[in-house]
Parts: C-alpha cells; sequence; structure tokens
C-alpha cells in the first residue's frame, strides 16, 4: 500500500482498488488496479432518527489520514441537522477497505443511508438528496426468492432481509437472512459490499441497494436502537474477488478473521447428523389432498406409523425423522396434541430402537396459545409473536424444550424450525426487552440451542438462516421449500452455495418439498448427495399431481442416500463453496448480465 498526494490531492493505493480525496465535492473516488473508475462514493451519509431526517449542513475541515497496523485510514467530520456531529471513516487495507461512521448526540435511529443523503453544505452543488456513482456491469443479492432472481441491473433496486411471506414484494422468506452482502461486477472482477456490525449491534432488519441514475445502500432500524450520546453504525466493507461467490466468501471471511462472527470450528458432529432425511410433510399434504382438507390436520401418529411401514417395505431407512406441523397443540408452547399422538413418546421409542433419530417440526414466532404479556404486541397491543426476550416466555419455553427433548418427557433429537421469516419488524411494534433485527432471532435461536444441548448433548438445531452471525446456534440450514414451476436444480444449488459460504460448519439439508412433478422430483434426487443431506418428503405419491412414486423411484432414492452416505453427507458443490474453489462466473446469469451491462450508466452526476 502507498499514500501520496497527486495535484495536491490525498491518494491511497492497494493492489486491487486505489481511493482519491477530491477537496472540491464531498466524494471519494474508486478505482480498480487498472486504473478505471468504478464508483464515486458520496461520503456525507444521511443517519434518520424516528424524531427528523438528517441533512449534513457543513464539512468540518479536510480529510486527515494516519497510517496504523499497515493500514491507513481516512477521517473526516461533519455536522448535521439532527446529531451534534457525524465522523466519516475509511479504513485501508492491502486487500480491502471499508466505510465507518459515528454519530455524536441522541435519537432512535430510523433509517442508515451509507453513501447516499441530505447535504447542504455546498452552495455549487445546491441542495438535497445526494446519491453515490457506478459504473457496474451488473449485481448479485444472494437471497432466494419467488422469482428465482438473483441478478439484477445496477440501475434497479435490491434488498437482503429477514422478514417475507408469500405475498407481492414480500417473496424472499426462504433464507432468513443470508450474509448481508451484495457483489457487483465491475471492469476486473466482483466487489462485495457487505455489512459488518459488532456483536450485539446486528440490530436492523434488512440491506437495502437503492438505485435508478445513482445509488446509495440502506439499513432499516425502524426505531428499536437509541443513540445516546454517541453510536458507531457497523461498517460496510468491500471485498475483492473474480466471482460473485468468491465477494461473497470473502465479506463471510473478513468478519470471521475481525471477530464479527463467531470463528470457532463446530465441535466434532454426530455422524446421525449427516445421516438422510425423512419428513412427514410431503406425505401429510398428499393425504390431505385427497381428502380435501387441510395438511396440519394429518400430522397424526397412525398415518406416521403407515408412513414408516411404507418406506420400510420399499427398503428406504432414513437416520433422521421428522414430525412436522401440526403434532403440537398450540404452537406456542409444543406441548403434543394428544388427540392426534396418543403415544408420541412411544413412537420416538421404535425409531431409537430401529436406529432412527426424531426431529419436532416448531413454528418460530406464532404466538398461539401464549399469554398476551408473553408477546410481542403491536400499538393496538395484538400478540404478534412470542417474546424471547421476556424472562416468563424464556422460562416457558426452556420448559418446553426440555419436555420435548429429556428422557422423561417425548425423548425427541431435536428441531427444525420453520417460518423464522415471521419475525416481528416494525417501529410501532414493542418487546419486552431491547433486542431488534438479527439481534432478536439470535436470542431466540440462543435459547433453543443452549437448552437444547443442556438437555441433550448431541441435539440437533435446523434452520434456514444461513448468517454467519447466526452459525454458533444453529448445526444444520434447511434449503427451504422449492418454488415450483421453476429451475429446481439453478435455485437449489444457489442455495447450498450461499448456505455452505455463510455458515460453512452447518451440515445442509437439501429439503423435497414441494415439487412441480415426478419427473423434476427425480431429477433433484439425483442431485441431492452433491449439495448436502438428502431429504425425502414422500413415501408414496407426489402431492401436486398424485403421481404414484415406482419401483425405479424408491431404487433412485436407495442409490442417492447409498452416494450420500459414502460422502459423509457433505456435497461436492457445497464442499467446493465452503473452500472458495468456485470458477469464475461459474453459476452467472449471463442474460441478465448482458441485459444489465446494456443499461449501465455513467452514474458521476458532475460529469
Amino acid at each position: 500500500m502507498e499514500f501520496s498526494r497527486d495535484n495536491g490531492l490525498p491518494s491511497i493505493k492497494a493492489e486491487r482498488y486505489e481511493l482519491t480525496f477530491p477537496k472540491d465535492r464531498p466524494y471519494v473516488y474508486v478505482k480498480e488496479a487498472s486504473g478505471e473508475t468504478v464508483m464515486e462514493l458520496f461520503v456525507p451519509s444521511s443517519i434518520h432518527s424516528l424524531a427528523d431526517r438528517d441533512d449534513t449542513v457543513e464539512i468540518l475541515g479536510d480529510w486527515t489520514i494516519e497510517e496504523a497496523d499497515g493500514c491507513y485510514v481516512a477521517s473526516i467530520e461533519a455536522k448535521s441537522s439532527v446529531w451534534e456531529k457525524k465522523l466519516y471513516r475509511f479504513r485501508c487495507e492491502p486487500l480491502r477497505f471499508s466505510y465507518e461512521m459515528e454519530v455524536f448526540g441522541a435519537g432512535k435511529l430510523a433509517e442508515v443511508n451509507y453513501f447516499g443523503g441530505y447535504y447542504s453544505g455546498h452552495v455549487r452543488w445546491g441542495s438535497g438528496f445526494f446519491c453515490s456513482g457506478q459504473r457496474f456491469k451488473q449485481g448479485f443479492n444472494p437471497e432466494p426468492n419467488g422469482q428465482e432472481i438473483n441478478y439484477f441491473a445496477p440501475t434497479g433496486g435490491s434488498v437482503i432481509d429477514l422478514m417475507g411471506v408469500p405475498l407481492p414484494g414480500k417473496g424472499d422468506w426462504f433464507f432468513t437472512p443470508p450474509p448481508f452482502c451484495f457483489a457487483f461486477e465491475a471492469g476486473q472482477g466482483w466487489i462485495g459490499v457487505g455489512v459488518e456490525a459488532k456483536p450485539g449491534h446486528n440490530r436492523f432488519t434488512e440491506f437495502t441497494y437503492h438505485a435508478q441514475f445513482g445509488f446509495h445502500l440502506s439499513l432499516s432500524y425502524e426505531g428499536h436502537t437509541e443513540a445516546n450520546g454517541h453510536y458507531a453504525l457497523p461498517a460496510i466493507g468491500f471485498d475483492f474477488s473474480d466471482s460473485e461467490y468468491g465477494a461473497l466468501a470473502a465479506h463471510v471471511r473478513s468478519l470471521r478473521e475481525r471477530g464479527l462472527v463467531s470463528s470457532k470450528p463446530a465441535a466434532g458432529k454426530p455422524d446421525w447428523w449427516k445421516s438422510p432425511i425423512f419428513c412427514g410433510w410431503g406425505s401429510q399434504c398428499y393425504v390431505a389432498a385427497v381428502a380435501g382438507e387441510r395438511a396440519p390436520n394429518f400430522a397424526r401418529q397412525e398415518l406416521y406409523e403407515q408412513f414408516m411401514a411404507e418406506l420400510d417395505r420399499n427398503g428406504i431407512t432414513p437416520g433422521i425423522v421428522v414430525l412436522d406441523d401440526k403434532w403440537q397443540a398450540q404452537y406456542g408452547e409444543n406441548l403434543v396434541d394428544e388427540e392426534k399422538w396418543p403415544d408420541v413418546k412411544g413412537f420416538i421409542r421404535s425409531q431409537h430402537e430401529s436406529g432412527k433419530k426424531v426431529l419436532l417440526w416448531l413454528k418460530a414466532w406464532d404466538p398461539e396459545g401464549l399469554p398476551a404479556e408473553e408477546c410481542i404486541r403491536n400499538a393496538a397491543g395484538l400478540p404478534i409473536a412470542f417474546d424471547p426476550t421476556n424472562p416468563a416466555f424464556e422460562q416457558r419455553m426452556r420448559a418446553s424444550i426440555r419436555q420435548m427433548l429429556g428422557a422423561d418427557g417425548y425423548d425427541a433429537d431435536g428441531f427444525k424450525i420453520d417460518f423464522s421469516a415471521r419475525i416481528p419488524s416494525g417501529p410501532g411494534i414493542r418487546a419486552h426487552g431491547d433486542e431488534w433485527g438479527i439481534e432478536l432471532m439470535r436470542k431466540y435461536l440462543w435459547i433453543l440451542n443452549d437448552e437444547a444441548k443442556k438437555t441433550k448433548a448431541d441435539a440437533l438445531i435446523m434452520s434456514h438462516t444461513p448468517h454467519p452471525y447466526l452459525a454458533d446456534v444453529v448445526d444444520m440450514i434447511r434449503l427451504n421449500d422449492i418454488n415450483t414451476g421453476k429451475d429446481v436444480i439453478k435455485a437449489m444449488t444457489l442455495r447450498a452455495k450461499v448456505a455452505a459460504i455463510g455458515c460453512p460448519d452447518a451440515v445442509i439439508d437439501t429439503d423435497n418439498w414441494p415439487i412441480t412433478n415426478r419427473s423434476d422430483w427425480r431429477e433433484y434426487v439425483k442431485l441431492q448427495p452433491e449439495l448436502g443431506v438428502p431429504s425425502l418428503y414422500y413415501v408414496s405419491h407426489i402431492d401436486m399431481t398424485k403421481e404414484p412414486l415406482e419401483e425405479a423411484d424408491y431404487q433412485l432414492i436407495r442409490d442417492a442416500w447409498a452416494q450420500s452416505r459414502a460422502n459423509g453427507g457433505k456435497g461436492s458443490i457445497a464442499e467446493a463453496a465452503r473452500a472458495g474453489a468456485l470458477t469464475p462466473g461459474e453459476s452467472g446469469n449471463p442474460e441478465a448480465g448482458n441485459a444489465a451491462e446494456k443499461e449501465t450508466v455513467n452514474g458521476a452526476w458532475w460529469a
């Protein structure tokens, strides 16, 4: 790295980038190693409070650039209409750089902008909202969505968040969340642009790329985080790679190296965690389709006994059995529905005797059956979710975990967590405690993991939360439901790569439901051992088409499961992603890339 002043302009040059700090405008120019400008980053970003919008009214002095511990740090201060002052900082390292912000004053954070904001501090440039410039070819969002569109034009927008339901504009509930990192293709490769929050400060719900002819980023805090005198916002890190997945992996690696997420490898995984899975949900759905009723009505012991008998007749031996929605009487407390399961402990015991483990399906956040005072509520007092920050609910939850896993209870072996995308979000919602955003998700998963391991040391916790900050409180990442009518191979391969990068120590459950038809199901069964642990949802028929499984299908399952057992449930594609061995553009989207390139513009508004 080197620092210089070219024509009086400070410049920091590293192996993959160069930053230049002009004196006559509030920008920092970012060049690739080739010397080509790829970004003009607007520096005095707005940090909005619930009380008011933040306008930067004055830049205080010039850039201060210092060298320390092998890196250069460039800092500048500004006055604000809302805060006492703001501090902006670029931290430049040999292979990457980051952007940091601090505010001084008091207020509750609403939206925090990065590289965009209101500015009235320079008469020459007028006033109003200013953005950054870019010369990207295309963008990549690692979050799965209902449209299976992960590549986007840099003049369009994109969001990574925790929430989602199958409704317009919210169909990204499959991972909750993936790593909060976009990747952008530039002239010489890809640039990862990701959030770097300190432990305890992952208090936001979504990370958004806003763009038209310029761009800016934002984090949504929704009024649940208070600056009381001083607050340091999460940094935005810039990592350089030859591929989009390489950029994502570099972001995650940086989080681990900086101690922002756990870097301690998981302890030795029990072999049974990596054995093929049978989940009864798909067969419940088939029985429900024939009967014309709701699938949760068929989470019944006599049916699951029939499911297991059918698998035995066809030589299918899973290592894990999942009792799915709705084995419990009420979602909030997770005590067995004795009408449906007159002897759940006996069923689990019989599975243990045949060498199988049993997971219980849990519906995250559902307040059904809980006292209102143990729930997160909206401004009208409506309970919208159970509240893991409430000591009374935590005590209730821990007791139910002991009941579900304890030898004197049901004696199950772990949990499959679903519906985590129903995590509360919004400015008027109130919880007992202080955690919000990813911190709230972590609180729930931490309680579950902590009590489960205390009760049964090898208990398995499965979720679809492949964010590295959550990696130490889950053991298995589920790829989640399949989008029917879409390219299942392409979609699930992407999910497996993102999951393996986000939580490299986790086992991957490949899922298996829903599926458009038997032909697509057959193709996916063949792929499953390459992605992770095979998961089977059907014992006799495909629920959507009512097509029966044939002997060739059972042989296909037996072969795939034998392959998975031979490779230890790892999956070569997932292993390559973990190791960073993906080739440039391996799973790229040439059509989207070409379209995006045609739309790319010079984002420098002053040119």
